[in-house]
């Protein structure tokens, strides 16, 4: 069996060792020659390195483990590369939730203002490290799960129009399964779905059991008006991940149709999302005050131990093996299917061909193969219409240099819907994204 070199983008993530543990767990099916951390911040990634050195050595010793800051060294010979990026890190995340709410707007580092402020920073970024990867491994899948993925999705679908091995794809559909087979005392993997949507932005139309081929929807749809929701590993989340979740069921008691993607209420419950976020607290502050200080905290005690025995409490994650077993269905022509982020071309059959829609598509050494939904409801195509538009305007607006169109982008997002609050929250964006964004003119 092959062995595979795969270099992880972002190797200071605090989800980096998830991924690492989840190799170790899953070597004999995706099995590694080598494995690489990039990233730019060499002083955060040096603790997860050195904890990767010390778990492979115990666990993976047949395959090699490196960290780097060289493009060269990281890229060279890889066969897959995992986008994790966070450009401007956690610092212009506070930035893109505060701004916004200052005003009375969503903060929130994917959806509204905050969304478009990251996708115009991490268009910049994702383009140059495409170019970097096509220098050093022309025929790499460039696996990319950089948030946030649909302002990502078009740019590079834009600048490299002829690229098929670029997939972008998003966990939080993959979530919503898990969670649902948590919700019906099931294994997710017997769980079958039909979605249609944009990235965080979609909504299942059916759950089907892949054993008897009975649609678990309305069981789902009855189970969450008693129960509520919670994420599969609530156990194991913050308190916003469990808000989050838990407004699946005000989204299906006024929108029964379908079970919707968490990230929906964003979209349709703006001023009462808008007024429950804390402007002094936001989620990017509950990361740096949990996750980030928990995941360091145990890397460097492995490291001063010199062993992970008895010590680690770093769990492997639903992320981490969801990325790897979409590489395995492209490395080995599985055919599995994911939900992925594509160019429309008739999948959703009244959207736009040249929209970034995120459907369920069988995935093998070809890419992927979606699969179609037909016409979706006009209620559903109008909330999808208004977003696609509002981030094609946010890519012109990059391409371009256009002032004009950031602030139609901004003003046409169903999180804001005001012009005039538009170009106030755009003027303080443009200030605080200086060392990031295109001049806009």
């Amino acid at each position: 069996m092959k062995k595979y070199n795969i270099v992880i983008v972002g190797g200071g993530s605090t989800f980096t060792p998830g991924f690492l543990k989840s190799f170790c767990r899953m070597k004999n099916e995706f099995p590694l020659a080598k494995l690489v951390l990039f990233d730019i911040d060499a002083k955060r990634q040096q603790p997860i390195g050195e904890y990767g050195k010390i778990l492979f050595k115990e666990l993976y010793p047949e395959a090699e483990l490196i960290y780097t800051t060289d493009i060269a060294q990281a890229y060279s010979g890889m066969d897959f590369i995992f986008m994790q990026m966070r450009v401007g890190g956690y610092e212009m995340r506070e930035k893109d939730e505060k701004i916004p709410l200052k005003h009375g707007i969503i903060g929130q580092e994917t959806c509204g203002p905050g969304g478009i402020a990251y996708g115009l920073r991490s268009t910049k970024e994702m383009i140059k490290a495409i170019y970097d990867i096509r220098q050093y491994a022309p025929n790499a899948w460039v696996l990319n799960y950089s948030n946030p993925a649909a302002i990502v999705a078009e740019a590079l679908r834009r600048e490299f129009p002829n690229d098929k091995k670029i997939l972008n794809i998003c966990d939080q559909p993959e979530n919503v399964i898990r969670s649902c087979s948590r919700l019906l005392g099931c294994n997710f993997k017997d769980l079958q779905p039909v979605y249609f949507g944009l990235n965080h932005y979609g909504w299942f139309t059916h759950m089907y059991d892949k054993n008897s081929g009975e649609d678990l929807l309305p069981k789902i749809r009855e189970l969450v008006k008693e129960r509520g929701f919670l994420p599969q590993d609530a156990e194991q989340r913050d308190k916003s991940w469990l808000d989050t979740y838990g407004m699946v069921q005000q989204l299906m008691a006024d929108f029964p149709d379908y079970l919707p993607n968490t990230y929906n209420q964003y979209y349709l419950y703006t001023n009462y999302k808008a007024k429950s976020l804390n402007p002094e607290f936001t989620r990017a502050n509950e990361v740096m005050a949990s996750r980030e200080k928990r995941v360091f905290a145990e890397c460097r005690h492995v490291i001063d131990a010199g062993t992970t025995k008895g010590l680690v409490n770093i769990h492997e994650d639903a992320h981490a093996e969801f990325m790897i077993e979409v590489a395995m269905s492209i490395a080995y022509n599985l055919n599995n299917r994911f939900i992925v982020i594509i160019e429309n071309y008739g999948a959703i059959n009244n959207l736009p061909d040249d929209g970034m829609v995120e459907v369920v598509a069988e995935l093998g050494a070809n890419g992927p193969s979606p699969m179609r939904v037909g016409n979706i409801a006009t209620f559903y195509k109008g909330l999808l219409e208004n977003q696609l538009a509002s981030e094609k305007l946010a890519i012109d607006a990059y391409f371009e240099g256009s002032y004009q169109k950031a602030l139609q982008s901004l003003t046409l997002n169903r999180t804001v819907n005001d012009a005039k609050i538009a170009r106030i929250i755009l003027d303080e964006l443009i200030e605080a994204n200086k060392r990031y964004w295109p001049e806009l003119k």
